[in-house]
């Protein structure tokens, strides 16, 4: 399957006006102006292509605006399974996946988020929430080592109120964040909304505001929105590039199906390292003899640098590429 494309539709330069996108829902959308002013506008055509994180230029219909073209994207951070396509945001600078200690997180969901980041050139963060739990934390970290060896930010955080420690790892993370545009990725209970909240301390507000904008009601509570976080700025003085969180809804499952298998390999890092060795070139990494990649699985008698977990991984999310190909 093919990655979802924008078809943008001209219109007389003279009259178009730039925009961010910075929430979406049906067929409506919210789009900044650079002086930050926000109006609804629906795009032209029969289908919403439009995503968060777009930058567009529209013109005034009536009292809203329709948006006449879309500018080219950086990235695009979507998900993809055998019915539909979900796009999350585009023009991404990071993916921050929070994750849960207790209940334990799922490490076929974290993968699939990363492999999807990878895809894109998207740098990843994994922040583990619930650092104040002490058994179930260390455990959950400890699982996250092989990630933490790859090369990836693994970050501890604690955004239990009911818990408080003295250092929560909340100012250490948005040192991570500064500066750029991150996707907040995370399943139910990851702790995602404290975190807006506490970052943005009028988000719930500003999701009232966009709820009423849109027409939308609770609606918007499964749609992605973009929030501002002028705390973690710099002077305005200086020139710093603004810092933005994109909100996005929480997820049971995450699609791959628009990534190749045999590119799978070349988004996960500690399998990455080792392409190019292998005795076949259109090896899989699965059964053949001569294969660099195998031959770095841990076993019993052989340490090696990928772990059996991040294998088994690798291997269910082949045969599911597969297949759905077939």
């Amino acid at each position: 399957m093919n990655k979802p494309k924008a078809r943008p539709v001209l219109s007389q330069a003279k009259d178009l006006e730039p925009g961010l996108v910075v929430a979406t829902y049906g067929r409506h959308c919210l789009v900044e102006t650079p002086e930050g002013r926000r109006l609804i506008c629906h795009p032209r055509g029969k289908k919403n292509q439009v995503v968060v994180g777009d930058q567009v230029l529209w013109q005034i219909a009536g009292d809203e605006g329709s948006i006449e073209k879309l500018q080219d994207r950086r990235n695009l951070f979507y998900r993809q399974d055998e019915i539909r396509t979900k796009s999350f945001a585009s023009n991404l600078d990071r993916v921050l996946i929070l994750i849960a200690a207790d209940p334990e997180y799922s490490e076929s969901q974290l993968s699939r988020a990363l492999v999807a980041a990878e895809a894109e050139r998207i740098k990843p963060i994994i922040a583990l929430n619930k650092s104040d739990l002490s058994q179930p934390f260390a455990q959950a970290w400890e699982r996250l080592a092989p990630y933490r060896a790859m090369g990836y930010s693994v970050m501890p955080i604690s955004l239990s109120p009911r818990s408080p420690v003295t250092d929560d790892g909340v100012t250490a993370l948005c040192s991570h964040l500064q500066g750029l545009t991150t996707l907040v990725l995370g399943p139910s209970g990851s702790g995602k909304s404290t975190l807006i909240n506490r970052l943005v301390p009028d988000a719930l507000v500003e999701t009232g505001e966009i709820s009423l904008a849109l027409n939308s009601g609770k609606h918007t509570t499964t749609s992605t929105r973009w929030y501002w976080v002028p705390a973690l700025d710099g002077s305005a003085e200086d020139g710093a590039a603004r810092t933005a969180l994109i909100d996005s809804p929480g997820f049971q499952e995450f699609g791959l199906h628009h990534i190749e298998p045999t590119r799978l390999a070349d988004c996960m890092p500690d399998l990455r390292k080792h392409l190019g060795g292998c005795k076949f070139y259109n090896c899989t990494h699965l059964h053949e003899p001569g294969c660099a990649v195998l031959a770095q699985v841990e076993t019993a008698e052989h340490p090696g640098s990928i772990s059996v977990r991040r294998h088994r991984i690798y291997a269910q999310l082949f045969e599911e590429l597969g297949q759905q190909r077939w």
